[in-house]
This record gives C-alpha cells, sequence and structure tokens, in this order.
C-alpha cells in the first residue's frame, strides 16, 4: 500500500495565496488543511480550497481536445485540433482584417505564472489588438491611478493592516474575499488583531457586510457616491490645515490643484448624495488625520462604478494627504521577488491609454486592453472593425461581464471561436474547438501578480501535487503550439515547436531567472532552493521604497494628474443632480461575493453549492413590506437591459432602496457540461447589468448602483 505522503502548496483559486497542506495516498486525497507554517496565511483556509479535490477528481472536467460536431462535440487529437485553429483564424483575419479575432482573458489567467509569460507571445503571433479581459470588469480603476499617479500601473498600494492604528474600508469585504488587490489571508484575524491593539476599522457600504458586522462602526452610503464622500474628507483636511505629505513631500506634485478640486465638495453639500451626514463624514476625516497611523482602502463597490477612476485616485490621495503613504501602518509597496514594475518599466514606454479604441463607441484602450463593456456591440456591428472570431482563454463572460444575454448572443454569431478551459460551459458551448488545460493541483505554482499586492512580502514556489496525462497539456504548452502554428499559417519559419518552451525555455527557467535578477538572487535563492522550500519564505514586513520605484517622467507624485482632474466636473454635476433615479427603476442593484464562491466553474463542486440557496436577493424590510415580498418569496427583478426571477432574503443589512445579488451564478442554461452546477443555477446578476454603463474616465464596468426594480411574484406566475 502506498504512503500517505504531505504535499505543501498555495492555493490558486484566488488572491489570498494561502498556503496548503494537503495529506494523499498515492492519487487519493486524504486532506486539505491550511498550513499553519506558511509565512503570510498561518493555517487559513477558506471552504474553496477544500474543494480543489473536486475539480482534480471532476468527471466532466475535460482533457482532450473537442470539436463541435452539429448539437454534440467529438474528441479531437491535439496536433489536429492546434491545426486547424490556426487555419481558421488565419483564415477570419484573411476576410476580415488582423483585429477581426478577438481575445478574452479570464480571472484564472493572473493566477498561472506559465500563462504570464506565454500569452504574450501568442498575442504577437495572433496579431490582433482586439484583447479584453476580466480586468476590466474589476480592477482598471486602480491600475489607471497607479498608472497615472505614480507611473506604473502595477505601483498600487497596499494597506499596512498588520501594522495600522485606524483602517477605513469602503466598498470592499475582506472578511469574505481575504483581500482584493490587497492580498491578506485570514483577514479576519488580522482585523481582530487591529483591534486588540487599540485600533479601528471603520466600513462605509450600502450593504452591512460581513466585515462591517465585525468592524468597530458601520456606515452606509449611497452607491456610486464614494468619490463625493472621499472628496469632502480630502475638504476637510484641507479645511483643517491638516495636510501631512511627510517625506514624500519634495515628490509631491499638484498639490494645489488637488485642494482646489475638493473646494466645492463639502460635507454638507455631498451630504444628500452620499447619504452620510456631514458630522459623520468630518468626523471620519478627523479620525484620520488623528490616528498615529490610519489607511483608506477601497475595493470592488468603489472601483465597478461610473467614479471608480476617481474613487480609487481620491482613496490615494486622501492617503497622501494625510502623511499615510510608504509609511509603517498606511498605504505601503511591496518588494516582491518576481517584480513586475522593474522587469516591465512604463516609465520610457509610449502613454499606455487611448492608444486605440473600439468600433462602435470608441471606448478607449488601457494596457493593451478594450474594456469588455465594448465586446458584445464589436462582435454584433456587421460593418468594418466588427470581430468575426475569439479566442476565450480561462473564462467565462456570458456569466461574468456586463449585459451577459448579448454576449450570448454575439458569441453565437460569431464565424469562429475557439476556447482554452477545461470546461463545457456557458461560454464554452459557442466555441468550435475547446482545448482543455491542466487545472489546479496538477499544475506548479508562483504568485506573479498577487505577491505585487500583498500586506507582506513572501515567496514560496509549488509543484505540481499530481503529473498530468501523456493526453493532457498545460496551459503554456497549448499557447505555444497554437504561437508556432499560426506562425506557420502565415508561412513564417520562426517560432517554436508545437507544445515546446519559448527559445527553448520552460516558464520554471524563464521564473529562475527572473529569481536570480531580483531580491531573491541578492540572497543566493534560486527556483531550485525556493522548491526546497515549498512552505515558502518570509521576506519581511513591508518598507518604504516608493521614491526608488515611482516611473512617473518626473521621478515625482502627481497628485493632481490632468486626466483625473478632468472628470471632476462629471462628479460635480451628480452632486448637484441629487439622486436622479427613473422612476421605473426605483433601487440600486450591487453585487457580492459569498465565502463558497469566487469564479463561475467553481460552482460543479457540490461542496461548494450544497444547503441552502445561496444566489438570493437581498432586500431591506421596509422596501420588501412595501413591495409585498416576505423572507423566501421570489420576485422578478427588472432592469432597463432584462429580468430575472430570484428567491428574496429580507435582511436590515441592506440600506433602504439598495438590493444586492451575488456574482457569478446562471447555469441553468443548454448545452453545457456542469451537473452540479445546473442543479444549483441560480441566476445571473448580469442578465441585468448593462454594458452602456461604464466608468467614463477609464473605461471600467459600472455594475454597481445599476437601477432595477423589484416586484413579488406569485408561485403560479414564476417563469
Amino acid at each position: 500500500m502506498t504512503d500517505v505522503a504531505t504535499h505543501y502548496r498555495k492555493c490558486n483559486l484566488c488572491e489570498a495565496m494561502c498556503g496548503l497542506e494537503i495529506r494523499h495516498r498515492g492519487e487519493e486525497i486524504l486532506s486539505i488543511r491550511g498550513d499553519p507554517e506558511d509565512p503570510i496565511s498561518h493555517g487559513h483556509i477558506c471552504p474553496k480550497a477544500v474543494a480543489l479535490q473536486d475539480f482534480h477528481s471532476d468527471p466532466e472536467r475535460l482533457k482532450t481536445p473537442l470539436k463541435r460536431s452539429g448539437n454534440d462535440w467529438e474528441p479531437m487529437a491535439w496536433e489536429d485540433a492546434i491545426a486547424e485553429v490556426a487555419e481558421r483564424l488565419r483564415a477570419v483575419q484573411a476576410r476580415h482584417g488582423a483585429n477581426a479575432v478577438g481575445t478574452y482573458l479570464g480571472n484564472p489567467n493572473a493566477h498561472n505564472f506559465g500563462n504570464t509569460f506565454f500569452i504574450p507571445r501568442f498575442f504577437g503571433a495572433l496579431g490582433s489588438k482586439t484583447r479584453f479581459s476580466a480586468s476590466s470588469a474589476d480592477q482598471w480603476p486602480h491600475h489607471f491611478a497607479s498608472y497615472t499617479m505614480f507611473g506604473h500601473p502595477m505601483l498600487v498600494p497596499i494597506p499596512d493592516i498588520d501594522r495600522t492604528d485606524w483602517m477605513l474600508i469602503i466598498g470592499g469585504n475582506p472578511m469574505v474575499s481575504n483581500g482584493s488587490m490587497m492580498t491578506a489571508p485570514a483577514f479576519p484575524r488580522r482585523m481582530k488583531a487591529l483591534q486588540e491593539r487599540g485600533g479601528r476599522v471603520v466600513v462605509v457600504d450600502p450593504r452591512r457586510t460581513e466585515t462591517a458586522a465585525k468592524a468597530d462602526e458601520h456606515i452606509f452610503i449611497r452607491p456610486e457616491s464614494d468619490a463625493a464622500l472621499l472628496m469632502a474628507m480630502i475638504h476637510v483636511v484641507a479645511e483643517d490645515n491638516a495636510v501631512r505629505l511627510r517625506h514624500l513631500e519634495p515628490l509631491a506634485d499638484g498639490l494645489d490643484a488637488l485642494l482646489a478640486a475638493a473646494t466645492e465638495f463639502s460635507p454638507e453639500k455631498v451630504a444628500s448624495f452620499t447619504g452620510v451626514s456631514a458630522a459623520a463624514t468630518r468626523r471620519l476625516a478627523r479620525e484620520m488625520i488623528a490616528a498615529p497611523s490610519a489607511v483608506c482602502y477601497s475595493r470592488m463597490g468603489a472601483s465597478t462604478q461610473s467614479f471608480g477612476g476617481l474613487c480609487q485616485w481620491l482613496t490615494n490621495a486622501l492617503n497622501l494627504l494625510t502623511g499615510n503613504v510608504d509609511r509603517e501602518g498606511g498605504a505601503m509597496f511591496t518588494s516582491p521577488a518576481f517584480d513586475l514594475v522593474a522587469l516591465n518599466p512604463y516609465n520610457s514606454r509610449p502613454d499606455a491609454f487611448g492608444r486605440y479604441r473600439s468600433t462602435v463607441r470608441g471606448l478607449p484602450s488601457f494596457l493593451g486592453e478594450l474594456p469588455v463593456a465594448a465586446l458584445a456591440e464589436d462582435i454584433l456591428h456587421p460593418g468594418e472593425g466588427g470581430i468575426r472570431a475569439m479566442v476565450t482563454i480561462a473564462g467565462n463572460p456570458v456569466l461574468s461581464c456586463p449585459d451577459g444575454r448579448r454576449i450570448d448572443e454575439a458569441l453565437d454569431s460569431l464565424e469562429f471561436m475557439v476556447s482554452i478551459d477545461p470546461y463545457l460551459n456557458e461560454t464554452t458551448r459557442h466555441a468550435d474547438i475547446i482545448l482543455p488545460p491542466t487545472i489546479g493541483l496538477e499544475v506548479s505554482h508562483f504568485d506573479v501578480y498577487f505577491n505585487l499586492f500583498s500586506v507582506r512580502n513572501t515567496a514560496s514556489y509549488s509543484r505540481p501535487l499530481f503529473p498530468k496525462t501523456d493526453a493532457q497539456r498545460h496551459d503554456w504548452e497549448i499557447l505555444s503550439a497554437l504561437t508556432t502554428a499560426l506562425a506557420t499559417a502565415l508561412g513564417d519559419a520562426a517560432g517554436d515547436a508545437p507544445g515546446k518552451a519559448i527559445g527553448g525555455q520552460t516558464p520554471e527557467q524563464m521564473l529562475d531567472a527572473a529569481f536570480k535578477a531580483g531580491p531573491l538572487g541578492a540572497r543566493g535563492i534560486d527556483l531550485k532552493s525556493l522548491a526546497a522550500m515549498p512552505q515558502g519564505i518570509d521576506l519581511g514586513p513591508l518598507e518604504p521604497c516608493l521614491s526608488g520605484r515611482l516611473q512617473t517622467a518626473e521621478g515625482t507624485i502627481d497628485l493632481a494628474p490632468e486626466r483625473l482632474l478632468a472628470d471632476v466636473p462629471r462628479l460635480a454635476a451628480a452632486v448637484e443632480d441629487g439622486e436622479g433615479h427613473d422612476a421605473g427603476f426605483p433601487f440600486d442593484l450591487i453585487g457580492r461575493r459569498l465565502p463558497r464562491s469566487h469564479n463561475t466553474w467553481l460552482h460543479n463542486s457540490h461542496r461548494l453549492v450544497k444547503g441552502k440557496n445561496q444566489c438570493t436577493l437581498l432586500m431591506h424590510p421596509e422596501d420588501a413590506g412595501a413591495a409585498g415580498i416576505a423572507d423566501g418569496d421570489w420576485a422578478a427583478v427588472r432592469s432597463p437591459t432584462g429580468r430575472v426571477e430570484i428567491q428574496v432574503a429580507v435582511s436590515d443589512e441592506m440600506m433602504p432602496g439598495v438590493v444586492s445579488m451575488p456574482q457569478g451564478w446562471g447555469h441553468g442554461r443548454q448545452g453545457t457540461r456542469q451537473s452540479v452546477a445546473a442543479r444549483s443555477p441560480g441566476v445571473s446578476i448580469n442578465d441585468l447589468t448593462d454594458a452602456g454603463r461604464v466608468d467614463a474616465l477609464t473605461g471600467n464596468a459600472a455594475f454597481n448602483g445599476m437601477p432595477v426594480a423589484v416586484e413579488a411574484l406569485q408561485a403560479d406566475t414564476r417563469g
């Protein structure tokens, strides 16, 4: 009998970077627990990690290529599949132009360092600038603020939660997410430790979230008004003559312009717009000013809205003005083992914003991508510039992007589509060919991106627990083979042999070279020695480093970037207009994250969907009573773009006039092969969201604050 062995690795399902201890006997997993020796998560684990064993053994996970055959699918050999994909993509480009082939990258790509190295090569071979990703449905405002203020989109300030004395959380729920754009595993313990050392946590959110329930104070705020609150807090800092830039003062430009912009946003003026009293706004600002150290953290609710770019700029600005940037206990910057800021500098590049635009609305590109809000309309556009073929890589935009029903329709109209994905899901069902990669416990892992956003500097490399079969391919092998086949289809002798590494290098060899050139190399650590320490190493707390990492042309911090200042009148106009609800759609819809949910494909694990219905509409008792809806009843939710039927959970955790649905559901569609998800389908919030609603500054999708109506449903009227 095979002996029991223990495997240590990082969980690669979300950005929390939790360390896992997996006991197994051969290919039989006996247990998955949090690793108490992990240098950042210290034994913390969430339910999603335990489900890694479900995805490994899922009989519905694809392992060999599939080709559409009428309404059915048939297996293909890898060589034939790769050759046909390249041939058909090139044929579309020959008919319609290089940019007629679009690409969409889903969130899991950020957890795959092989894709980090090989996707750019694939893009180069494809030769199309029509690229989309989940980033413009999530985090563009963060990157835009960092790019314009600090010179690099990945130079994102991270809350030093382990040493701060006062924390303001706006539109974030790290108790559930364990951080988002703030890798903070075991956040509940971290917040409790903050409070036990005499610190204070305040949450501003339209919902009393799990984080708000444990915080010292929760303040309701109207959706999409966060930027006005932040402006009003800056107004108080200026009014109290409390600007303290500390050691960054010699590096700061634009102070006068920033303070001038905040002049017209007094707490009194914005109170009716935000729903936060002037007294509460002034108190928050003065608490932050008075705290020995403090930090403001704004996340999803503040990002995925019409003023997302302003929110992230003003969050950074508030931290700067109160002397809490690049300082212990404030908003600090990481010094990661794999430093994308140093390895991929932006200060010598052309402008990363607006270099080209989408076809129908002319939405500007950012970081080499177009806003995903333009995806469906640019596919459906019948004339020149329309998208005629798509490549999706680890993404499910039908459920995760705005106006999912229109994306569904658009994908069905394509001349050709290929998906690199392990599942036949709501998006890949439209593909002509599916190329399934290895996932989870079959892949090696290093967090290229999320070490950049971590509350502590650490490093760990995880070897695969299980080997792939001869029939399987890693993502990078698929991408490498496609890169070569696309070059061959052009008659280009360049490129790599199918399934081989770039220039003879594997992702591990490329990672090793990056380590040797960075802080690990200075310590004499390479990939081999890091792999010998699978629980990882602690590189220490965040340290002041901004002066050496700035990448603006002037080498300074831009407190008042021109593009951001130019957007302030739009916010001022919204404050003047007031509530502005359409009488037919009296509620604001916001999203929410669930402890047992993250990406859409996680719902094919029974342990993550079992129990009572998780996909519900949260509604305040007063609103429910006025609509004749009781807890557990079903309701129809309508927006200008769609309608869904959903069970209602009545709760005073919601602000009156605001309702909430979780994201990532909506699995009850024909033609998929995810039977567990289909038995608990839920409904998709993106059957209600409107792709026409974007942050006019950054192009990020504006999910939150979607106007909707809610109506009671009788049992015999349900669809």
